[in-house]
């Protein structure tokens, strides 16, 4: 059965002011992040269609591209095949001043690999015997690593499905393997509860977010990333636009000498 539907979802005139107020802060995050050489993992990871992606969107969405960014990798090479399985998500850890954004992570192996079989169960249990070494690897060289799971009802999962397959724009979200997590529920929800158990670390947590309401759960994955970065707000230096100064010597050529682009827009009028 699926988890019961929120009665109340938050309506859009409060989501989009408090949205903005928080991104206003993840500004502030980053400059703080940048200004100290902070390093900053955030993994994202649950079910098909629970809302990661949207989540990421709105982090992103004014964020210096320089210093934040996005990890979604594609299935591996026949060369990383043959490598360390975490080699491969090494080379995406940050530098000092940076903020990684893992849309999905390691944690392929403990789902998605798991149910599917593409991985072995030897290679498997490694997984869970490696990952909590790793990630207190990675915490005691000072990374800040910040886990997420999205949690979405079944129901509402399969409402998602149907709406992005009537959706161009939506349609390339959805694949034979999402497709399957339908009939697969109960083997994920086993999978995800075995990951927990092994990997859910006092060093590391797992962080879930209940995203059945889109609104609420970017709200409150946005609140909880600042919660756990120990930045503190800076305004930025005071600048002084310049009066533009009058043309001297200078005389624009002729438009007739550039190449335009068709003016689309006014054609639609």
């Amino acid at each position: 059965m699926g988890k019961k539907k929120h009665e109340k979802r938050v309506r859009r005139r409060v989501y989009e002011a408090e949205l903005k107020r928080l991104q206003i802060e993840l500004v502030s995050m980053q400059q703080w992040i940048a200004a100290t050489g902070a390093r900053v993992v955030v993994v994202f990871e649950g079910r098909d269609a629970a809302g990661k992606g949207g989540a990421i969107k709105r982090i992103m969405q004014y964020l210096n591209p320089r210093t934040a960014r996005v990890v979604a990798l594609t299935k591996p090479s026949e060369r990383e095949l043959g490598q360390w399985y975490f080699q491969r998500y090494i080379q995406h850890l940050p530098t000092a001043g940076e903020m990684v954004l893992m849309d999905r992570s390691w944690y392929n192996r403990a789902g998605v690999e798991r149910v599917m079989e593409y991985s072995s169960q030897e290679q498997y249990e490694r997984f869970l015997e490696q990952t909590p070494v790793f990630e207190r690897m990675l915490v005691d060289d000072g990374i800040i690593l910040i886990k997420y799971w999205f949690s979405v009802s079944d129901e509402e999962q399969e409402a998602r499905f149907h709406k992005r397959l009537n959706d161009p724009v939506r349609r390339w979200k959805l694949s034979d393997v999402d497709v399957l997590s339908i009939t697969r529920w109960e083997d994920y929800s086993r999978a995800k509860d075995h990951m927990f158990a092994h990997t859910d670390i006092d060093e590391a947590p797992w962080w879930t977010i209940e995203s059945d309401d889109k609104r609420a759960s970017r709200l409150n994955t946005i609140n909880h990333l600042l919660s756990q970065i120990p930045y503190q707000s800076t305004e930025p230096k005071s600048v002084k636009i310049p009066a533009r100064p009058s043309a001297a010597d200078y005389e624009r050529p002729s438009k007739k000498q550039y190449r335009y682009v068709p003016d689309h827009a006014k054609s639609i009028g």
